[in-house]
């Protein structure tokens, strides 16, 4: 499940995450402020850390400043 659009724009999925991680978050965290079920926000989450999208310090999960530009747009 790809989290940017092909026109770079977020998907659903990818917007609802990056939305509950602007506070530092847990997996379970994530998956409730953002209503995406727990094993999907697991493959998201890899994307959007790939993508540079969002950070991971220990078992908390953060958006970036390039993850809350994409938030803006």
């Amino acid at each position: 499940m790809a989290c940017v659009n092909p026109d770079g724009t977020l998907t659903r999925p990818g917007r609802a995450i990056l939305n509950a991680m602007r506070q530092p978050a847990t997996l379970e965290q994530v998956s409730t402020g953002s209503e995406v079920p727990l094993y999907r926000v697991r493959s998201v989450i890899r994307e959007l850390l790939d993508a540079g999208l969002a950070a991971a310090k220990g078992e908390l999960y953060q958006v970036t400043e390039q993850g809350m530009a994409k938030l803006d747009d």
